[in-house]
């Protein structure tokens, strides 16, 4: 017990009445810190020890809370002393528990409580593990403040599970249960209290509590108040369960339309999330059966994410739009889906629960954000997930798993999360025990990453932080086949709908594109600092955007990301070592790359393997690859009415036909609205920065800019790899220094690639070091054969794109690129802060220079049609 200041008249000042005497004396007084769960089968009955508690409480000139969510009548009024705190339980379990916590906070010690009847949470939540998780935070905490709460929990709703946890964390839980003629009240637990009697049933009549003392009289009131059990089992299942067996018995009536499209909307709600667009896709595509399917493979409960539910529907939509063709070229997936209540429940488990009501406050955002981080990497899971994974484990066997995250609001319309969560490869291999710490360590990394600095930058910028965002994860098989020690799928990409990146007048946004890797699909959807994916315009998939050969072989694919399954890693290997693994593998690449005959015999006569150019020309010219993409990016842009971005592996067969396995499938974010603006036709030197044909991003633009940060490449160049480490933690530290990147629109210009962990090759900055640009313009001014990099498709570009980053890409000497930086001498220079210049040397700070030209009119213009874009000063 906390008893503090209150130890010299603990008599007297601790000892709490229930307004009952007769109860005061059964259980010796209630204490200061008691939480008291009435479990009842009616809610009146918990209304009748509410009421005595109350008068006694407001008797004693005690303030009362009552926290108003339940659907049954109110059990307290407003009056003198008794405040009433209406709750809304849809807004979700973490968002209510937060309210609940800050109420706490705000009321202070001494104050009483009363909470509506707990049951009532399952129409929202859909699981009474929520009801034990709130229990689990709330109690602590009021116990820590010296308050009295009231609980009541109707005795046939919730799993022996919930109740046994209830029960180890309160400090009074009582039974009252009804005869037709008799009321009987039994205290189960008085937390260091006991005498002779306290623990046997009591008959209640008026203000008197009679023990049942003789055996043969409490063996028939036991009987009496037996639970009817007619009903069979699922009164002690959770009720997750019970909602999911009710939905079994509505698919033994197919007849019943009216029910099956209750049960599907009632599912979608407790499956699929909260977006209602996603969710009106959902009732119109999932049967009842789809929803069974889906539950039948979630470990835990809740929601299975934004990411998991976009891969589902996309599925069912093409199967519903061309059956024949996708049950040939579309494979199905056995992908198990961890709940997001497996992830609240982690947090309680691990005590971590306060830790997130501070990161919840402002000044905690970052800085609690990183204990949180820290602490969940060492967390543990639930026993009863353990056991849940380790089945999961034992169907897959030893084939390598994908762990996704999939939060609640990933890959929803206007949120990506592209890359701001984790997703970890497992190779899979070794014993059970050793498989399953590795499942659960990834496990780990995916939960922390919700507190990354990457997504609090991301949830934040975009009105975010405030939200409920809990982590689902999607475990998928990897996709692939054995070559020797190496794991790996022919092929993977990411396709969008709309392509932005239309480097030719010819092409049509609207036909999509497709970006293809050999290997494992990181290629595809992460930046590289040396190696490239092949660009396919689907209208147009012989064309690149290449100046000849030898930029052609240059900026290909030259290494594939493997998963090696005797050193048990995610590794990268050159193509040249992929051929000779076996025959298998030497026709996958014959359908992904090219080889030119002088290469291959110079090669052979030096006994070296010949070399391939990753083009996929095969595959897109002799098969069906390229028709079946557009029917599926058409299909799925045609229902969700909005462009799409999926990811995807592709399984070659022995003739070349391809098949496809949908990994993601999310709304396409995009920059631009393809609207027509007007890009002058000459621009004299003096007024201009930039003028180029095509290499950039974003759609058409007409963007002023007040403010140019520049990076010079030439004195970039010269720096140590430490000191190029200071210049981008310097951009860093002047983007976030920036409070509204709308009231100065910001122009930021490096040599190479920004982003890129390689400091000679760019400047390695995070995205959250450029969050607020409002341009990001890449020069290929380092040397060495270093160029920009698009990365169309990456999570590089969601980032630039949600974020509404326009990018360019500047080659100053391609003959279609007129590039003059000395127009920036002119403009008058920004002092930087001097907080960011603490410990930096000269050389970094001449290497950077920002620009006010907020009043000299300079504007970026961009039309995607004719793919020409000018950044100038207007003329006076």
């Amino acid at each position: 017990m906390i008893q503090g200041k209150f130890m010299t008249h603990e008599a007297e000042v601790t000892r709490v009445s229930t307004g009952l005497p007769g109860l005061d004396e059964v259980i010796d007084c209630l204490r200061i810190g008691d939480n008291v769960v009435w479990r009842v089968d009616h809610v009146d009955d918990y209304q009748r020890f509410i009421d005595s508690f109350v008068q006694a409480a407001v008797a004693r000139n005690r303030s009362i809370i009552y926290l108003r969510f339940g659907h049954h009548a109110p059990l307290v009024e407003a009056g003198p002393n008794v405040r009433v705190v209406h709750l809304d339980a849809l807004i979700g379990f973490e968002a209510f528990t937060e309210h609940v916590y800050r109420l706490i906070t705000d009321h202070g010690r001494g104050a009483f409580y009363v909470f509506d009847c707990l049951s009532d949470l399952l129409e929202n939540w859909a699981t009474d593990l929520m009801v034990g998780n709130l229990f689990r935070v709330v109690c602590p905490y009021l116990f820590e403040l010296d308050t009295v709460a009231y609980f009541g929990l109707l005795n046939d709703r919730h799993s022996h599970t919930t109740v046994a946890r209830i029960r180890e964390t309160t400090q009074v839980l009582i039974d009252v249960r009804r005869t037709a003629s008799e009321c009987h009240v039994q205290p189960v637990k008085v937390w260091r209290r006991q005498s002779p009697t306290m623990f046997l049933p009591h008959r209640h009549r008026g203000h008197r509590f009679e023990p049942v003392i003789d055996s043969s009289d409490a063996t028939r009131v036991q009987t009496a108040l037996q639970p009817d059990h007619s009903q069979g089992p699922q009164r002690q299942l959770d009720y997750w369960d019970t909602l999911f067996l009710e939905a079994a018995r509505q698919l033994e009536r197919p007849d019943d339309e009216k029910g099956q499209a209750a049960q599907v909307e009632r599912l979608c709600r407790v499956l699929l999330g909260r977006d209602e667009r996603i969710l009106g896709l959902a009732r119109r595509f999932f049967r009842l059966e789809d929803l069974m399917a889906i539950r039948a493979r979630v470990i835990g409960s809740g929601y299975i994410g934004g990411k998991a539910a976009g891969m589902l529907l996309a599925r069912r939509i093409l199967l519903d739009a061309d059956a024949n063709t996708w049950e040939e070229h579309l494979e199905p997936h056995d992908s198990f889906f961890l709940g997001t209540d497996v992830y609240y429940s982690f947090l309680v488990h691990n005590g971590l629960w306060p830790l997130l009501m501070r990161q919840h406050e402002p000044e905690g955002y970052y800085s609690e954000g990183r204990a949180l981080h820290a602490r969940m990497l060492k967390g543990e899971l639930p026993e009863e997930t353990r056991l849940e994974l380790a089945r999961m484990l034992d169907y897959f066997g030893q084939y390598p798993i994908l762990v996704r995250s999939s939060s609640l609001l990933e890959d929803g319309f206007g949120n990506a999360f592209a890359g701001k969560y984790d997703s970890v490869f497992l190779v899979n291999q070794g014993a059970p025990e050793e498989r399953l710490a590795k499942l659960e360590e990834a496990i780990r990394q995916v939960f922390a990453s919700t507190m990354g600095e990457d997504a609090l930058v991301y949830r934040q910028q975009r009105g975010l932080d405030g939200m409920e965002e809990p982590m689902a994860l999607l475990l998928q098989r990897v996709n692939g086949r054995y070559h020797g020690r190496h794991y790996l799928p022919d092929a993977a990409g990411v396709g969008v709908s709309r392509n932005i990146f239309t480097w030719d007048p010819q092409m049509d946004p609207a036909a999509g594109m497709a970006r293809l890797v050999v290997g494992l699909g990181t290629r595809a959807v992460d930046r590289n600092d040396d190696d490239h994916a092949c660009v396919v315009p689907l209208d147009h998939p012989e064309k690149r955007p290449f100046r000849d050969d030898e930029d052609a072989m240059r900026f290909s694919q030259h290494q594939a990301d493997t998963l090696d399954v005797t050193d048990n890693v995610l590794t990268s290997i050159p193509l040249r070592q992929l051929a000779p693994l076996d025959a298998d593998m030497e026709r996958i690449l014959g359908w992904c790359g090219e080889q030119d005959r002088e290469a291959v015999r110079r090669a052979r006569e030096h006994g070296l393997t010949p070399p391939w150019r990753i083009s996929f020309a095969p595959l897109l010219s002799r098969t069906r690859f390229v028709p079946l993409m557009q029917q599926l990016l058409g299909t799925l842009e045609a229902t969700y009415e909005y462009p799409v971005d999926v990811e995807f592996t592709v399984h070659i067969g022995l003739e070349g036909q391809p098949s496809f396995n949908l990994v993601q499938c999310r709304p396409l974010q995009t920059l631009g609205q393809n609207r027509p603006v007007t890009v002058p036709e000459a621009v004299s030197n003096d007024r201009l920065l930039l003028a180029t044909q095509g290499h950039f991003m974003g759609g058409s633009m007409d963007q002023p800019i007040h403010r140019v940060i520049r990076v010079d490449g030439g004195r970039y160049s010269a720096l140590t790899s430490h000191q190029k480490f200071a210049v981008a933690r310097l951009v860093g530290q002047v983007n976030r220094a920036m409070k509204n990147r709308d009231d100065c629109p910001t122009l930021l210009i490096g040599p190479g690639r920004w982003g890129t962990s390689t400091p000679e090759l760019g400047v390695p900055i995070r995205f959250a070091d450029i969050s607020r640009m409002a341009v990001l313009m890449e020069v290929a001014e380092l040397g060495g054969g270093v160029v920009p990099d698009l990365s169309y498709g990456s999570h590089f570009f969601q980032d630039l794109v949600e974020s509404r980053i326009a990018y360019v890409a500047v080659r100053p000497h391609d003959r279609h690129t007129d590039y003059h930086p000395e127009w920036l001498n002119r403009a008058p220079r920004e002092v930087i802060d001097e907080d960011a210049l603490d410990g930096l040397d000269a050389d970094v700070l001449a290497s950077i220079t920002v620009h006010d030209v907020a009043g000299v009119g300079l504007r970026l213009v961009a039309d995607v049609v004719s793919q020409r874009l000018v950044c100038y000063q207007e003329g006076k």
